[in-house]
């Protein structure tokens, strides 16, 4: 495994990509490593396009702000790609060789030129159905976050399920401050659960079914992922 490794999520307003690179910075805090996240967005309005970062690594960590190399990007909807609704383009911009990219979707969506761009410095990708799993979990495509969480921990083992769940429940079962966009989102999320206790429990079981997905697609590769 890298001694570091930088994660970049591209989606749109109201996905919960910000909130997810801050609960996996939280989780990996949870095992003691360093972690770091930070948001990078234009207007706080659904579907807008929304960008954050998240590196984790096993010394400290000085640099902040847009996360130019990343080692995987996740992307949370289709219209990063279709549409170019991303502040990074291409959406693969910058990838480190033998990286990863994870796309919320249940189809194809990559031309033959990001193929072959992508090929040039064996990244591998995967499509998970996040959105489908967060509905048939969870309930709402509002936990699609969740679940994207869950495909990247099966695949990475970047931080363990328990700390996983233990970033959960600092973030959605205790009092937490976020900016206006996030705090309307995480109140959103809050009033489709009637009990804060059925919140959490979803949450975990969306993150445990794709995580069961990723590692079943991290086992068919022939090499270790982020060796």
């Amino acid at each position: 495994m890298r001694r570091r490794i930088n994660f970049r999520m591209s989606g749109l307003g109201g996905q919960g990509v910000v909130t997810s690179a801050h609960v996996l910075a939280t989780a990996a805090a949870k095992e003691n490593k360093y972690a770091i996240s930070n948001p990078f967005f234009g207007a706080e309005k659904r579907m807008a396009p929304s960008e954050s970062y998240c590196r984790i690594g096993d010394e400290p960590i000085y640099d902040r702000g847009e996360l130019v190399y990343p080692d995987v990007i996740m992307i949370f909807h289709p219209h990063v790609i279709t549409l170019n609704k991303s502040y990074t383009m291409p959406f693969y911009s910058g990838i480190k060789e033998g990286g990863i990219v994870i796309i919320n979707s249940t189809i194809e969506l990559l031309s033959d030129e990001h193929k072959e761009e992508l090929e040039k410095k064996n990244v591998r990708h995967m499509n998970v159905a996040a959105t489908n799993i967060a509905k048939e979990v969870a309930g709402t495509e509002l936990a699609s976050n969740m679940a994207m969480l869950g495909a990247l921990l099966g695949i990475t083992d970047i931080v363990t399920l328990e700390s996983m769940d233990l970033a959960i429940q600092d973030r959605f079962g205790k009092k937490y401050v976020a900016s206006g966009g996030t705090a309307t989102l995480d109140e959103a999320i809050k009033k489709k659960f009637a009990k804060k206790e059925q919140l959490l429990k979803k949450n975990l079981e969306t993150v445990q079914v794709a995580y069961k997905v990723g590692k079943e697609w991290a086992s068919t590769l022939k090499e270790l992922v982020l060796a």
